[in-house]
């Protein structure tokens, strides 16, 4: 057995160096892959399906909403990229710029896309002309190009895959809807979808989206402590409008600014994922998002009737909506254990001479281990009945895990205290200004997660100044 617990015995312990257990999870479940171009990576078929089954829940989500896809130039140019001031250079040390084409040098450079904005002013501005032409509500799933200096799969790239929502309305009240909107959408995913529990709020106008008015965004805690900004809405007011012209004719046949707005979600979602829900077996997908749910894996499948057995109940698994399939390798069964085990698979059936003779199966969850032995007839019904289950144990699980790694700061020396030696989210109240914002951040090494929209007082004071405090903050660590 101790040959067949190679897979495993390869991943660094999550309590002994959390980084390198994330890394070894990612190569080891065959996730991505590194490449010849530095910061890039590539997503192998394990890691691929995953974000497949991500985009198709989202664009599912999006479109009741009234959402419509499209497809915008990956280069941008720069005079295009120059007419929002704000917005040029919050993203000007991330951009990539394109100088020739062919062998030809360009009469302007051109960027790939770090974000889409101003090709979608550009076009809103030559294709918005009444206020019958509103509201704009459009989406695109494409990559995008920020030349990061520090990488990690899935966490942080110079590619990433994503998708950018890009809306137009004819009022400031439509447009702050549809912002919070898509934040719920965003949050609803990633709870009932991903079993990741989520902070909804405001970022701090220090931590917004270069060129926004307001920013909203939903945090999540990883298993170490630190937090993730795992979907974010912007809301832009007509500061982007007025900049590039994109004006409509009212019913009263006067001209007026639209209001805009932006939201994404990328596959740092595949990080979380991992993050949140791993353990020292490799990685644990919640079923709903799982690309293959069930593994079913043949004992002593060389005597008679064991692989077609096997088959059967592949084909009934199948049958009831399952994503299911058969490990029929000639690798030891418990290769095969530690190999589903580290790909995440939530369910694995396990069938020998022993249990056909019986009529029965035994099922074994990924996240608990446990097994259960079910009769034959009742296997599809059972599985799905555990794969339920276990979404809902993990989401319970990681917001237990949250919850008890959430702490209130009541004086400075608290909030210190707490930040350096009890990784997690820190509430703490908050005057307002930036000065003491930036000076927790480099005193306690946190920055402002978000302004929840469930605001709680926990004292009246600010936590750093001591002046009278106007809200509740979320503080931590982050990727």
């Amino acid at each position: 057995m101790a040959k067949d617990k190679k897979l495993v015995e390869a991943i660094t312990s999550m309590e002994e160096d959390f980084a390198q257990w994330y890394t070894d999870v990612v190569k080891k479940a065959e996730l991505t892959d590194y490449t010849s171009v530095k910061g890039c990576m590539v997503i192998k078929p394990a890691g691929y399906a995953i974000w497949e089954n991500i985009q198709h829940e989202l664009d599912r989500r999006f479109k009741e909403t009234g959402v419509e896809n499209v497809y915008l130039p990956m280069l941008i140019p720069e005079s295009l990229l120059q007419k929002e001031k704000d917005h040029v250079e919050g993203f000007a040390p991330e951009v990539a710029w394109v100088t020739h084409g062919g062998l030809e040098p360009l009469q302007e450079r051109m960027c790939v896309r770090p974000t889409s904005e101003t090709l979608f002013c550009d076009f809103y501005a030559n294709d918005i002309h009444s206020y019958r032409d509103l509201p704009k509500v459009y989406n695109q799933w494409c990559s995008v190009m920020r030349w990061e200096k520090t990488t990690r799969p899935f966490l942080r790239s110079r590619e990433f895959l994503w998708q950018e929502g890009h809306t137009a309305h004819a009022t400031a009240e439509e447009a702050e809807e549809r912002t919070i909107q898509m934040l719920n959408v965003y949050a609803d995913f990633c709870e009932e979808f991903l079993a990741i529990p989520v902070i909804k709020g405001r970022k701090t106008d220090k931590e917004k989206f270069a060129g926004a008015e307001a920013t909203y965004t939903i945090e999540s805690l990883m298993h170490d402590g630190k937090a993730l900004q795992s979907g974010t809405s912007h809301n832009f007011g007509d500061g982007f409008a007025k900049a590039f012209g994109i004006q409509y004719a009212d019913k009263d046949n006067t001209l007026k600014y639209v209001h805009q707005t932006s939201w994404g979600m990328t596959t740092r979602m595949i990080g979380a994922i991992i993050m949140v829900h791993g353990d020292n077996s490799g990685l644990v997908l919640p079923p709903r998002v799982a690309p293959t749910q069930v593994m079913v894996i043949p004992i002593q499948m060389q005597k008679d009737g064991v692989l077609d057995k096997a088959n059967e109940v592949k084909t009934a698994l199948a049958a009831a909506g399952l994503r299911v399939k058969l490990d029929d390798s000639e690798k030891s069964p418990g290769w095969k254990f530690s190999e589903q085990e580290m790909r995440g698979i939530p369910v694995r059936i396990e069938l020998g001479p022993k249990d056909i003779e019986a009529g029965q199966a035994v099922i074994v969850r990924r996240d608990t281990r446990e097994k259960l032995v079910t009769p034959l007839s009742e296997l599809p019904q059972k599985t799905a009945e555990v794969l339920e289950t276990m979404q809902k144990d993990m989401l319970e699980r990681a917001r237990a895990h949250r919850d008890a790694h959430t702490y209130t700061a009541r004086t400075l020396d608290e909030f210190k205290d707490i930040a350096e030696n009890k990784p997690g989210f820190i509430k703490a109240m908050w005057c307002g200004c930036q000065e003491c914002e930036d000076a927790l951040k480099e005193e306690a090494g946190v920055t402002s997660r978000c302004i929840p929209f469930v605001q709680e007082q926990i004292s009246d004071t600010c936590i750093y100044c001591g002046k009278p405090a106007t809200k509740m903050v979320y503080w931590g660590k982050a990727y």
